[in-house]
């Protein structure tokens, strides 16, 4: 697949792909509170599309380990008036990163070309919405849930786990109407797993391009970065963000969600032409 319609954006997969992290929230691990309201938010999403992104992910509702919930009306007023923004001003897809059915329809009405749901369309009335939206969508494989998935993640064989997690979804959007070739698929980093969970998962993500559908791919600033760097923190974890987006480019990954845009850009760049791809 040389590219992905969104909503009449066009995506190139045919070289490594940049997703943009723009979190809107003040409990991110990561950037939370760093681009609330749409002043911020909109001066960010400049500084990553001229640092070279190829899409910008908009999430409204934070997914790291322990987050509280937040209600549809608070996401929906974080997310829609910065996704208008970035879908007005730039010629670039915005996705918007959600579970909820009516976020995904408010965040397409208002422009955004993609949808990244970490819940893989299984909330109520997601795939319906995903359908209707007739925009491209990413299932990400999660065990249990963001309050308490980093509690006892365990597993007979995290790839094979997760592979059949992600076969058994594509069954049901493709049942659910939505056509294969607007599907992609994310193994979920950091989402349940323990380090050696990840580390299994990187190593094998071949098996996930084996499955026919473009990959996503998110490390950035992740805790299995700082575990392996000795407990860095997360501001100090960009350079084994990198690393590990390098190797997933090489292991066939096409998108790569990260939060530090140029030097992720200019790593693949050389890793592209290395690989002749």
């Amino acid at each position: 697949m040389a590219a992905i319609d969104c909503a009449g954006k066009n995506l190139d997969l045919s070289h490594p792909c940049v997703m943009g992290i723009l979190n809107v929230t003040p409990d991110s691990f990561s950037d939370g509170g760093d681009f609330l309201g749409p002043g911020n938010a909109l001066l960010q999403a400049r500084r990553m599309v001229e640092e070279g992104a190829d899409i910008i992910d908009v999430g409204g509702e934070s997914t790291r380990p322990g987050a509280m919930a937040v209600s549809e009306q608070q996401e929906l007023d974080r997310v829609i008036p910065i996704v208008s923004a970035i879908a007005a001003e730039f010629p670039i897809p915005v996705s918007v990163d959600t579970s909820k059915a009516a976020v995904m329809c408010e965040a397409v009405a208002a422009g955004a070309g993609f949808i990244n749901d970490v819940m893989a369309l299984r909330a109520p009335g997601a795939v319906d919405a995903a359908r209707s939206a007739g925009v491209p969508v990413c299932l990400m494989h999660m065990q249990g849930e963001p309050r308490s998935m980093q509690q006892n993640p365990n597993y007979q064989d995290v790839v094979s786990d997760v592979r059949a997690f992600l076969a058994s979804r594509i069954e049901a959007c493709v049942a659910g109407g939505i056509p294969k070739d607007r599907l992609l698929l994310d193994p979920g980093f950091g989402f349940g797993k323990t380090l050696e969970h990840n580390l299994g998962l990187l190593k094998e993500l071949s098996v996930f391009v084996d499955m026919g559908l473009p990959l996503l791919v998110g490390v950035s600033r992740k805790s299995m970065i700082g575990m392996i760097l000795g407990g860095n923190p997360v501001r100090e974890r960009l350079y084994g963000s990198i690393a590990a987006a390098v190797m997933a480019f090489e292991r066939g990954a096409s998108i790569l969600r990260v939060h530090d845009v140029r030097p992720a850009v200019e790593a693949l760049k050389v890793a592209a032409a290395v690989l002749g791809r």
